[in-house]
């Protein structure tokens, strides 16, 4: 049976945790979202947190069903954030690359928690958010709702794949991310011509930018390909 959730009007605590604090949804994913930072998926348990918190580990099953039902509301705060850090501009094809990246980066913030949530599906009110924002600039813009929901699909997909992909590096231990980077130089750059001949004619380049995210570049094509297509109309 799952647990009892306390309504909105319930929740707060009568007594202050023993740091002094009382209890909230908002707390409790805030500290979710740093101890994932500081010790990975494997170190976010209910008795971990309820430490971090100061409270007994039960408290949390007061906000949440369980630890599931918080990896999907830390999943919305991600995408929280990045709704806080964009700004629209009323140009379409400017409001989605600015948006793309603030959901990039909004992952690549909390590498953990990107690789914990990027593959779920919430259903959360700034998950919703995020959809019917991008949805929306698709449709007002001139895009058939087949080719909005098409392109919308790609959109959000690409970044979410990307930011994961991202993470997951920025989630290895330094000295591990160090050594995979450091292979472009080693390795890929002293690829002889007669054997790897593409390679060599552009090692140069391979270890200028292999290392950082293609992300912006997979943005813009996708970006343009849509506004070639919208073009096309």
């Amino acid at each position: 049976m799952a647990k009892r959730v306390v309504p909105d009007a319930g929740r707060r605590r009568r007594r202050p945790t023993r740091q002094g604090q009382v209890l909230t949804h908002e707390l409790i994913v805030e500290t979710a979202l740093r101890m994932l930072r500081e010790h990975g998926a494997a170190g976010l348990t209910s008795r971990r947190l309820g430490l971090a918190l100061g409270a007994d580990a039960s408290a949390i099953y007061r906000y949440f069903r369980g630890m599931d039902d918080l990896t999907l509301a830390i999943a919305d705060e991600l995408f929280a954030h990045a709704l806080a850090g964009w700004h629209p501009t009323g140009h379409w094809r400017a409001d989605l690359r600015a948006l793309g990246l603030s959901i990039y980066a909004a992952y690549l913030a909390h590498p953990q928690a990107a690789v914990l949530t990027a593959s779920r599906v919430a259903g959360r009110p700034h998950e919703v958010a995020v959809d019917e924002t991008i949805l929306a600039i698709l449709r007002t813009a001139g895009f058939p709702d087949p080719d909005a929901v098409r392109i919308y699909h790609a959109f959000i997909d690409q970044s979410l794949a990307f930011a994961v992909l991202d993470a997951a590096s920025l989630a290895l231990p330094a000295a591990t991310r160090q050594a995979d980077e450091q292979v472009w130089q080693a390795t890929y750059a002293r690829l002889p011509a007669d054997t790897h001949p593409h390679i060599a004619a552009t090692a140069e380049l391979l270890v200028a930018h292999m290392n950082d995210s293609a992300y912006p570049t997979a943005l813009d094509m996708l970006l343009a390909s849509a506004a070639a297509q919208l073009a096309a109309l």
